[in-house]
C-alpha cells in the first residue's frame, strides 16, 4: 500500500524525545509531507484551534541549542526561530490541515511509526522489569552463598542419638568407666 512512499525506519529516525514526549520537528514533518517548512507552519497558524498544547509546542531557545549540540546534521541547524514539535496527534492534524493526498498517506505512515515505537518501548519496559526481578533473585542467592561460605565449620546443632533407649541402657554398667563409684 503506502509503505513504498517512505520507509518506516526513515520516519522512526526522525522521531525525537523532547519534554518526555515523542515528537517530530516541523522541518522533518514538512519534508515527510513534501512541503516546505514555511508552508506547513502557515497552515498550522491558520488552524491553531486544531492544535492544543498536547498536539504541538514550540521549542525554547535552550532546547534548540541542546538539540543543535546533539545532532549536527539536522535541518534545524540553520533556523533562528525555534522549531515547532508535533506529537503523534499533532502530526495527524498537520496532515489534515495540509489536505493533500501525499500528506494523508504519509500521515498514516507516521502514526504507524509512532505505534511501532510505543510497542518497542512497552516491550523494553517489560524486559527491564523482568531483568530487575531476576537481579533481585540472583542477589538473594549470592547473599545466601556468602552466608554459607562464612558459616563456622562446627555444627550449629547438638547431635543426639536417634532411636529409643532401653531402661538397661540408661543405667551405668559395672566396670564401665561411667559407672558410679561407691
Amino acid at each position: 500500500m503506502t509503505t513504498s512512499l517512505i520507509p518506516l525506519q526513515r520516519i522512526e529516525r526522525k522521531i525525537l524525545l523532547i519534554r518526555g514526549q515523542k515528537v517530530l520537528l516541523d522541518s522533518d514533518l514538512a519534508e515527510l509531507y513534501g512541503v516546505t517548512t514555511k508552508r506547513l507552519n502557515e497552515q498550522v497558524k491558520r488552524n491553531l484551534e486544531r492544535f492544543p498544547k498536547h498536539f504541538m509546542f514550540q521549542l525554547t531557545n535552550q532546547e534548540l541549542e541542546i538539540l543543535r549540540s546533539q545532532i549536527a546534521t539536522a535541518n534545524y541547524m540553520k533556523t533562528r526561530v525555534p522549531p515547532y514539535a508535533f506529537t503523534e496527534h499533532g502530526t495527524l492534524q498537520a496532515a489534515n490541515v495540509l489536505n493533500s493526498p501525499m500528506a494523508i498517506k504519509v500521515g498514516i505512515l507516521i502514526i504507524e511509526a509512532f505505534l511501532k515505537l510505543r510497542t518497542l518501548t512497552t516491550n523494553q519496559s517489560a524486559i527491564i522489569k523482568k531483568l530487575a526481578e531476576h537481579e533481585k533473585q540472583i542477589g538473594y542467592l549470592f547473599q545466601l552463598m556468602e552466608e554459607l561460605a562464612s558459616a563456622p565449620n562446627e555444627p550449629q546443632y547438638k547431635t543426639h542419638r536417634i532411636g529409643f533407649l532401653r531402661e538397661e541402657d540408661t543405667k551405668p554398667r559395672k566396670g564401665h568407666r561411667h559407672a558410679k563409684r561407691p
